[in-house]
Order: structure tokens, then sequence, then C-alpha cells
């Protein structure tokens, strides 16, 4: 892609008139390309999104990847939902991280990735995170869009940036919510006492915002009171979901960080106890994800089914409520 600086632009610093005239991706995407050597003024390579163009500039940007991936390909299966030449959607398992980080360096979704896809991924995100436009937790399973090159990354990006993109999950939580159905609106931060979890703060941290619906209480002998809930994300901070119910005083079923910790009950049924005990990792399922395709210009959306843990402990639930 080429262009010329204008005249209300002679003067501005790049990233900023590159991110007036492409208004699809955000400032932070033109950043990252711009470092990546993808840009050039008058035909000479520039990474310094800070640096100053001036009128009849020429401008070329180049959206195609480049070979950068130092990630070790491992062979693992994916769940592949749907696939072109642009995107992926991919149905992540419970168990698996998104992208390496501290402690986790392979047999991650991004190593997989690599192994079946090769260069054919966006590396907005540099070369750890190839094709990775967002994350969920390593103990949920669930819906993730994937990149396939630099446009439809940024384009996305842009989508989640705006909260344009539409996702819906279901989990299981301890009690009921009130009201049944509402909005948490929060400011989420990193817990003081322990970094690797967050928390609810009243003066500091990122906005939050969960939209939440009830979608049945299950009131059973010998079983607590357990709610199905939908939650349709505006935002999306780390552990939102799993914060919020917290929260709201309905933790999530399984969740080792934030839900109930030592459960001993008096009584309980077996059939169920015996599910719970399956869980693997909270009972949360990133159950759908929607948003404007990066070049068919046109709205897609995709749905997943339940994990069988999810599904078989939801069923025991159903059945003796029946």
């Amino acid at each position: 892609m080429k262009l010329l600086v204008e005249k209300e632009d002679d003067g501005k610093r790049l990233d900023i008139c590159l991110s007036k005239r492409i208004n699809q991706f955000t400032r932070s995407n033109i950043k990252k390309i711009i470092e990546s050597n993808n840009v050039k003024i008058n035909k000479k390579i520039t990474n310094f999104s800070s640096k100053k163009v001036k009128l009849n500039d020429e401008i070329e940007i180049n959206f195609e990847n480049k070979d950068n991936h130092s990630l070790l390909p491992s062979k693992i299966k994916l769940d592949v939902q749907y696939e072109d030449g642009d995107i992926l959607i991919v149905n992540k398992p419970k168990g698996m991280v998104v992208h390496p980080g501290a402690g986790n360096n392979k047999n991650t979704l991004a190593n997989a990735l690599v192994y079946k896809y090769k260069k054919k991924l966006s590396n907005i995100n540099g070369n750890l995170r190839p094709g990775i436009v967002h994350r969920i937790d390593k103990e949920t399973s669930g819906l993730l869009v994937v990149a396939k090159n630099n446009f439809s990354h940024a384009t996305l990006g842009k989508q989640f940036s705006d909260h344009s993109i539409k996702r819906k999950y279901l989990c299981l939580v301890w009690g009921v919510i009130r009201p049944l159905k509402g909005s948490i609106k929060t400011l989420i931060c990193r817990n003081k006492k322990n970094r690797q979890l967050m928390t609810v703060s009243e003066l500091n941290g990122k906005t939050a915002i969960t939209n939440y619906e009830t979608i049945k209480v299950f009131n059973i002998k010998d079983v607590p009171r357990i709610s199905l809930v939908e939650c349709k994300l505006e935002t999306g901070r780390t552990h939102q979901i799993r914060v919020h119910m917290k929260y709201k005083g309905a933790a999530l079923l399984g969740d080792q960080q934030y839900g109930k910790k030592n459960l001993k009950f008096k009584k309980i049924n077996e059939d169920f106890d015996k599910q719970l005990n399956c869980l693997n990792g909270q009972a949360l399922h990133a159950k759908s994800i929607g948003f404007m395709h990066p070049t068919k210009n046109k709205w897609v959306n995709f749905d997943s089914s339940l994990p069988n843990d999810f599904k078989k402990l939801l069923e025991i639930l159903k059945k003796l409520d029946s």
C-alpha cells in the first residue's frame, strides 16, 4: 500500500499520520508494523514511529508477513472450526496455554499453530505470538480467532479495541447472582498480595464490563445451589469473568485461583460429587464469537459445543433437577 503525505499531515509523527489515513488499524497496530521494518518513506525503511513526515513524502506499507518466527513447532492436533485465507477459528481445549510466557515455552497454541501453518500467520505481536490476536485463560476452553496475515490482525485488533466484537461465555457458579440479569462495571487491577491474580479496585486499574444473564438456577436436594450463567464481554481484561463472578459472590465451579477453597459437604449427591471432582479447571467456556470479517466486509459468527467435563456436569444437574 502506498500513499502521499498531504498538507494537513506535514510535520506530524509517522504513526499519527498512518493511523489517521488507515482508520481500520489502531495506532498500536501501526506502531508494531513500523517497528517490524514494514514501512518505507521515500523507498527507505524506517522503524521509528515518532519520525516526522513531510509534505509529498511517499510512504509504502508492507502488510505481508516476514519470517521472524522463532518458536519451536509442536505437533499438537488443533480443533479448527473454520478457516479461510485470512483467519482461523480455533476451539482451544482446557489446559492449553495460548502463547509462551513465564514457565510455558512449548506445547502452547502458538507452538501448535507454527507447526501447522509455518509462515502463514501474522507477526504483528512478535515472534512468540504468531497469529495471536487475543487470549483466554489456560483452564478456560473455547473459541479464539487467529490472524493469518498482518492486515487481518490489525483489522481484528481494531474491533477488539472498539469493543465491537461479540463474545459469549457460559459458566457454572456457586449460588445465585443478584439481580439475575445485569451488567458488572468495575476497575480491575493486579492483586497486591499475589501478582498472578487480578482483583476489583475502586481506585486503580482498567475498566472492565461484563453483561450477564442467569440461564438456570438449580435447586436440588443434596447439591448446593448452582447457577448456569451467560456472560457477554464488552472488555477483555485478564481473568475478567472469574474476577467479576467472585466479586458478585458467585465463584466459578472448579476455579482453583478465585473459587471456594477446601470445599466440604455434610451431604452431597454422589453422581454430582464424582463429576465435580472430574472437572478440569473452571467451568467456563468461550462459546461463541462474532465480528466483521477483515476482508469479506460481512458479519460472521461462530459457535462451539461445551467440553465434555462441563457438559457432563450440566447434564447431571439437569437430570437431578427434573
